[in-house]
């Protein structure tokens, strides 16, 4: 079963990056950085989850993010679904904290279950295609929206249609250049339909 060892971010200043992220959620090696000045503007086309076990935790992060600098492009609110809010780290990155449950069980604590990747498709069912052609098998699939199985990979990974995508982050969906991503897999070095790089596991 397809397995993403980690993912890795492209930044205009690896210094700054580092001192983000090491102040607002730490993601071990599942988080790599590397520097670019390769152009991007608008929206990159993907968000990354930390999925949490309890409203507090999605709080804590929350909270930690904005501190270290992130901005605020949805604030943490409560739905039918459950509870949760987006941040942009200073690199750009999209950055959502969810959880499922509706009440706390224990002390809040700066903790996630889950990581997952999600990119914008512009045609989901072709995207859908070629990661099956590629070694990866569908879970869940609801005509926008696509959930592979990636049994005990530490990421998990999704499709969505890129506008729905874009205004579940709180932006506008254009979008143009680089992605500034990497998804890095045993799965080999491919360029998906929609521009995002895999790369072998380093």
């Amino acid at each position: 079963m397809a397995h993403i060892d980690s993912v890795t971010l492209e930044v205009t200043d690896l210094s700054s990056a580092r001192s983000f992220y090491d102040a607002a959620f730490d993601l071990g090696d599942r988080l790599r950085l590397r520097e670019t000045d390769a152009p991007t503007d608008g929206f990159r086309g993907f968000h990354i989850s930390l999925v949490s076990s309890q409203p507090g935790d999605v709080n804590a992060l929350f909270d930690a993010a904005v501190e270290a600098g992130a901005t605020v492009l949805k604030p943490v609110t409560k739905s039918m679904w459950g509870h949760g809010g987006v941040v942009q780290a200073p690199d750009g990155t999209i950055w959502k904290f969810a959880t499922s449950a509706k009440k706390d069980s224990r002390p809040a604590a700066r903790t996630f279950d889950e990581i997952v990747l999600l990119i914008g498709a512009d045609d989901v069912s072709a995207s859908k295609k070629f990661y099956v052609a590629h070694g990866l098998t569908v879970g869940k699939s609801f005509g926008s929206y696509v959930d592979f199985k990636m049994g005990s990979s530490p990421i998990g990974f999704g499709l969505y249609k890129r506008a729905a995508l874009a205004k579940d982050a709180g932006v506008p969906p254009e979008g143009t250049g680089s992605h500034r991503l990497a998804v890095d897999s045993e799965l080999g070095a491919f360029t998906d339909p929609d521009g995002f790089a895999w790369e072998p596991v380093r």
